[in-house]
């Protein structure tokens, strides 16, 4: 696939062989293959250190994401969707608000968010819905970029969206610090931090980056307005130990980057946060004139 997602441009080489950028929107697109429910690579995943690796920043982001829904909300609109909703992290505080619903198509995590309790159905979007369930908030928390068919994806949001309702995408953004760093390095050689960014070796990598005005153009596309674009923490100091030792081999190496990064902070909290956080709702039609 040579041809950009949101404008139709060939794609041209990027940092390395499975990586292309456009030349003329800027969306980036990796060339990685989801393997989930695959059994050989989730043996190389730890699920249970991850949700303890992510929990405290995906549950702080939850709260800042509902308290950003609410502005866009009128009363009454209480049906939401949770495409590829993890270990539950978002649908878990989404449900003491609305009539919650997830979906996600890894069995293991799935079975996870099932254990304790949440609503949740085993499956992708939107092949588990039924073709006349409708919701008042879709939500794609850090979960756009790994689908293949965005364009597709979208698209099926925008039918099962009431026409009042909105959809909520929280994706990293290429133009955000850490993946400005981590090409920096690329450049010189130190792969670990983009291949890291990209998620190489996941059951799910990432196969698109965005930014907002990208993005903003792929959801008009696909039959949205934007009401808001901002963004969230993408990392913290709350949890950071706990993330730091999960990505780092070595207890000497974990050490060291909770130090650095821990006094770098401060500093980097200045710069563009890596997670874009936009909310669309279905562009109204356009009124026929009188004749």
């Amino acid at each position: 696939m040579n041809a950009c997602t949101v404008c139709s441009t060939t794609l041209q080489a990027g940092a390395c062989d499975w990586h292309q950028r456009c030349p003329a929107c800027a969306y980036e697109r990796g060339h990685l293959t989801p393997v989930i429910n695959q059994q050989a690579v989730h043996d190389t995943v730890d699920e249970v250190g991850r949700d303890q690796a992510l929990r405290e920043l995906r549950l702080s982001n939850a709260n800042a994401l509902l308290s950003l829904l609410q502005r866009h909300l009128r009363a009454g609109q209480q049906r939401l969707l949770d495409v590829g909703c993890s270990h539950g992290w978002f649908l878990q505080t989404a449900a003491r608000h609305f009539q919650a619903l997830g979906i996600e198509p890894d069995h293991v995590v799935a079975a996870s968010a099932l254990a304790i309790g949440l609503p949740v159905r085993e499956g992708y979007f939107p092949d588990v819905l039924a073709a006349d369930e409708r919701f008042d908030v879709i939500v794609f928390n850090d979960v756009l970029e790994h689908i293949p068919d965005a364009r597709a994806a979208l698209q099926a949001s925008r039918a099962h969206l009431d026409p009042g309702g909105v959809l909520l995408l929280n994706v990293p953004d290429r133009q955000g610090v850490y993946y400005r760093l981590a090409c920096g390095l690329q450049r010189l050689g130190l792969r670990g931090p983009f291949r890291r960014m990209w998620q190489v070796d996941f059951p799910s990598p990432h196969v698109h980056y965005f930014q907002a005005d990208n993005l903003t153009e792929l959801l008009r596309q696909s039959g949205f307005e934007l009401l808001q674009a901002t963004s969230v923490p993408a990392v913290s100091r709350n949890g950071l130990w706990q993330r730091i030792r999960y990505a780092q081999g070595s207890l000497a190496g974990a050490v060291v980057s909770y130090l650095l990064l821990s006094l770098a902070l401060p500093v980097l909290a200045r710069f563009q946060s890596d997670s874009l956080v936009c909310l669309f709702s279905p562009s109204r039609p356009i009124a026929q004139p009188v004749a």
